[in-house]
């Protein structure tokens, strides 16, 4: 068994109220691509956020009492942390250069996801131009992979994917922010291993595990291969959703 990680190629710039589903499968056609069934169409982040229109401009945004309190702390400007808070349920740790909280999502992050990386906005003032996450990053592959499987007839994935920080470790890894047709979480225990030995405790994060290698594939900086075609995922398909590999609070023992 082998994974396959193939970059679709011709993803143009994507602009606010693009249908992507539309736009890869046209990138998909024109680069003779055959699809398969249970394939898995890996998407970055950005373009997501990006056709869903969810560009913000700091000069429009009203900072509160709240915001300037942590961006005294966090030396960050006080428009950009009431940008983090409105996407946030919590703040978690706050100090000079960082922020860190829970997503409305329910996962843990810096800055609430929101980026300033290959961000512009319509022409004017592009450095106050910032980039949130989708409202629901489930739902918006759930869209996508219905659009994809009515126009090529066939079984898909979607997952959609960004760049995040982790604890304990320096460097950003490719992280899974939602899904659709494809399992989060691969529960392994009571299977075998090689000696015999039940299993008791493992459960995969395959959801994870295949963002991180796409990621690879896309890149970080001016790479524009933000869709990637991921074939041979080792596990049955099915309909995850991201809150199956978020750790419960009562459950986390490092918060």
């Amino acid at each position: 068994m082998s994974l396959t990680l193939t970059p679709i190629p011709g993803i143009p710039m994507i602009k606010p109220g693009d249908d992507l589903a539309d736009i890869i499968e046209n990138s998909i056609r024109a680069a003779g691509i055959q699809p398969q069934n249970d394939d898995i169409w890996v998407l970055a982040q950005k373009i997501v956020s990006k056709s869903e229109n969810r560009l913000v401009n700091l000069n429009q945004v009203i900072p509160s009492k709240r915001a300037f309190e942590i961006a005294n702390k966090t030396r960050k400007d006080p428009r950009f942390v009431e940008l983090v808070l409105r996407e946030s349920n919590y703040v978690l740790r706050e100090k000079p250069g960082a922020l860190i909280v829970e997503h409305k999502a329910g996962f843990i992050c810096a800055n609430a996801g929101i980026d300033h990386s290959n961000v512009e906005g319509d022409g004017r003032e592009t450095e106050d131009w910032y980039l949130l996450l989708p409202e629901s990053s489930d739902d918006s592959a759930r869209r996508i992979r219905l659009k994809l499987e009515n126009a090529f007839k066939l079984h898909f994935g979607v997952l959609i994917i960004d760049s995040h920080g982790r604890a304990w470790r320096n460097g950003t890894v490719g992280t899974s922010i939602g899904f659709s047709g494809l399992p989060g979480l691969v529960d392994l225990r009571g299977r075998r291993d090689l000696f015999g030995y039940k299993l008791q405790i493992t459960q995969v994060g395959a959801a994870d595990e295949l963002a991180a290698a796409a990621s690879l594939v896309m890149g970080q900086a001016d790479e524009s291969q933000p869709v990637v075609l991921a074939r041979g995922f080792p596990y049955p398909l099915r309909d995850g959703r991201i809150s199956e590999l978020i750790r419960q609070r009562e459950e986390d023992l490092f918060r």
